[in-house]
């Protein structure tokens, strides 16, 4: 049965963000990521006032990504971002067990909604148009296609008897 784990090796530096920027460059993460990793943690520290993270807990994180939303309003994915920093930091360079990370609240992303015209709109529309245009914006609405799918298309490719469309190349 193989464990979980992987085995990671000792770190040499001193410093803990170049513990950090260590740790990401022997998991093989991006160049940008550890520079967002660093900037969050660097962040975190500053905001208790320079205390080594091995001295905080969940209170302390927390308290953080709780300024993050309220004060600075960062964006859902910032603030996920910051927080999958901490975990990395605490996880993977601390070498912590994080059972109070279950509890911390994570913010929940709004779903957008497609904005769609309706087909009374789409009719007015269509009306300010003419001839071939109109031809060609009806042709596109009513099949789905793409502009390049419909600019491609040729007299070959409608077949009238099945009426259907041959569609060359569709992304």
């Amino acid at each position: 049965m193989k464990s979980s784990t992987v085995f990671l090796p000792p770190l040499q530096s001193a410093k803990v963000l170049n513990q950090l920027r260590e740790r990401i460059r022997y998991l093989h993460y991006s160049i940008r990521t550890e520079d967002v990793y660093v900037y969050w943690v660097r962040l975190f520290i500053r905001f208790h006032g320079l205390r080594h993270p091995s001295t905080m807990g969940g209170a302390e994180v927390e308290a953080f990504l709780s300024w993050l939303a309220n004060t600075r309003r960062v964006a859902a994915s910032t603030h996920k971002q910051a927080l999958s920093a901490l975990l990395f930091f605490y996880g993977k360079v601390l070498g912590m067990d994080l059972p109070w990370m279950k509890e911390i609240g994570r913010p929940r992303t709004k779903q957008r909604l497609p904005v769609v015209l309706s087909p009374d709109e789409v009719a007015r529309l269509l009306c300010f148009l003419e001839d071939e245009h109109r031809l060609f914006a009806q042709l596109l609405y009513g099949t789905g296609m793409r502009i390049n799918e419909g600019l491609q298309l040729r007299v070959k490719d409608v077949d009238f008897e099945r009426s259907g469309i041959v569609l060359h190349e569709a992304i």
